[in-house]
């Protein structure tokens, strides 16, 4: 039998894809599964030109979704003109809280290096344009992605799905970004992104599921969905010496703030 998630109210989870299955299709279940444990907002990533509509779809439909939307690192290939220029005109949309995710991913490479680094640049320079924060997706390449974000004026964002160490935390951090942790944090086999939340500043701190990956300890290896985000939180409230509620409501204003999320 699955473990059902604690109950802490005011979670938000900040990254899912909620067009994915098995949500999909089981929207109105999943949504009211995240409600029982304290999700009260979701935060959906569309991160392909073919997802746009989806995203904008579902954040329309959902009063508690909203969306993000841009071209992720493995789509990197697509960021063409015409593609980048569909974008600046959807993330416009007042239910569009941020662009990405993008970033660079050199542990999968599938898209070329160099076309990773061009589409993280022109995405950073149109969230700068909009005025939106920006969601980056960074796995092995956290020196290439700050020549990145050193080049241009700062954009605030996040760090979703933080993997990499302490230090590299810290850098993050000193460039003005939130931290944003996953069920990765639960694993034993993680002590790096679990020492990062730990020493992360309670007006940084970001909690995800990215849905429906990295489901955290004890649901690892299961399909993930918001609600376990609940799950992560009481886990890392206890790595930082705080109660899950406390956690659920600095994360969670964070993400308020950060994003423009209503109250």
């Amino acid at each position: 039998m699955t473990p059902l998630p604690p109950t802490i109210p005011g979670l938000i989870d900040t990254h899912c894809h909620l067009d994915y299955a098995p949500m999909a299709d089981d929207l109105l279940g999943t949504l009211a599964r995240a409600a029982a444990a304290g999700v009260v907002r979701c935060v959906h990533i569309g991160c392909s030109p073919a997802a746009w509509a989806r995203a904008l779809a579902l954040a329309e439909a959902h009063e508690q979704v909203h969306a993000v939307i841009g071209i992720h690192p493995h789509e990197a290939v697509m960021a063409d003109d015409a593609a980048l220029r569909e974008l600046a005109e959807l993330v416009t949309h007042p239910r569009v809280v941020a662009v990405g995710e993008t970033g660079l991913d050199y542990f999968y490479d599938r898209s070329p290096r160099t076309q990773q680094l061009e589409a993280m640049a022109r995405q950073l320079e149109l969230a700068r344009a909009c005025a939106k924060p920006v969601v980056l997706h960074i796995r092995d390449a956290h020196a290439d992605a700050w020549a990145v974000v050193d080049a241009q004026a700062a954009v605030p964002g996040i760090i979703h799905c933080f993997t990499g160490t302490p230090d590299e935390a810290r850098a993050w951090l000193d460039r003005g970004y939130h931290l944003s942790f996953s069920g990765i944090a639960t694993f034993p086999s993680a002590p790096g992104p679990r020492e990062a939340a730990r020493i992360c500043p309670a007006d940084r701190i970001l909690l995800e599921t990215d849905a429906p990956y990295l489901a955290p300890v004890p649901v690892r290896g299961r399909k993930n969905e918001p609600a376990y985000v609940a799950f992560t939180c009481a886990q890392l409230a206890q790595v930082r010496g705080e109660a899950p509620e406390q956690l659920a409501r600095a994360a969670a204003a964070n993400a308020r703030t950060l994003l423009k999320l209503p109250a």
